[in-house]
């Protein structure tokens, strides 16, 4: 089976965690967009099990949940409307977990924005913690009886519960992109005993913006949104693994996530990445005895 060069491989990988369009590394690295798809695909399978594998037992002291908003094909307003949807068209959310200390993402999972998937993401969280935590999330309500069936009353669960006032930007085309006025924050203390100057989501939220910064499917106001909701979950899995082991964290001092939280005692390069997907591939079967072709009967 022909590969690429490793130096390839480890370019198209650097240009989809970095903000680059599959159709722009297809120009750059100068390889057929086909190939670039199957790069993303084979990382992000990869990565998805190594992620599960890996992020386990981590101790941990505060962490921090929230939902990034994108779409699939089109906005769920539009889907029924638009020509040939495919399954899973629509607003897509993405649900993170972050250790607010070593910034690590903990857990991460894709889907709607109802309690299933909320439970879902705490059920995953709470497997991969080895102690009790301090959880604070924004106030979607959905968290609230997702919290209670994963953790009970293991756990000092905060909410920080934004206030909004009207919109003052104007009536003109701009009041679209400009959000609500906050007027402050509510935290409240749902379960245990949270530390209340630690009920926040601001890391989390800074993170959304990375993340945003990170895909090119994130992107607004553009045609780069993800046309398969399988491959966004592959650009996920594919940039998580990069953020929490090869990423330099400022905030660390030059270590990445995964090392600041005792997952990793070095720090990753993209050739690493690169070695889980040959390593999820298996060594290349052997090709069969070689047959040599009749050649055609002669007809009368």
């Amino acid at each position: 089976m022909n590969k690429l060069p490793l130096a390839k491989r480890v370019q198209i990988l650097s240009m989809l965690v970095e903000g680059s369009s599959c159709r722009s590394i297809s120009r750059v690295a100068d390889v057929s967009l086909n190939t670039v798809y199957k790069m993303l695909i084979d990382a992000g399978r990869a990565c998805v099990r190594f992620h599960d594998e890996a992020v386990r037992g981590v101790a941990s002291k505060r962490v921090q949940c929230d939902e990034a908003w994108s779409f699939c094909y089109a906005k769920q307003k539009n889907v029924a409307t638009a020509k040939a949807a495919p399954e899973g068209a629509g607003d897509v959310w993405t649900w993170t977990a972050l250790d607010s200390d070593t910034k690590l993402i903990l857990s991460w999972q894709v889907g709607g924005r109802d309690a299933e998937y909320a439970l879902a993401l705490m059920d995953d969280l709470r497997g991969r913690l080895a102690n009790r935590v301090q959880l604070t999330t924004d106030g979607h309500k959905a968290y609230l009886s997702a919290v209670e069936e994963a953790f009970g009353a293991d756990i000092d669960y905060g909410m920080l519960v934004k206030l909004y006032g009207p919109e003052t930007s104007g009536q003109g085309h701009e009041r679209k992109y400009s959000p609500s006025e906050c007027l402050g924050a509510r935290k409240d203390t749902i379960t245990g005993n949270p530390d209340p100057k630690h009920i926040s989501t601001s890391h989390t939220e800074r993170h959304n913006l990375t993340m945003r910064m990170s895909m090119r499917r994130f992107t607004r106001l553009t045609n780069a949104f993800s046309k398969k909701v399988e491959n966004h979950c592959h650009a996920l899995a594919l940039y998580f693994v990069f953020y929490n082991f090869v990423r330099q964290h400022k905030s660390l001092n030059k270590l990445s996530p995964a090392m600041a939280a005792g997952v990793s005692d070095r720090l990753w390069s993209m050739e690493d990445i690169v070695a889980l997907i040959d390593a999820a591939e298996g060594a290349p079967k052997k090709r069969g005895p070689y047959k040599a072709r009749q050649p055609a009967e002669i007809s009368n």
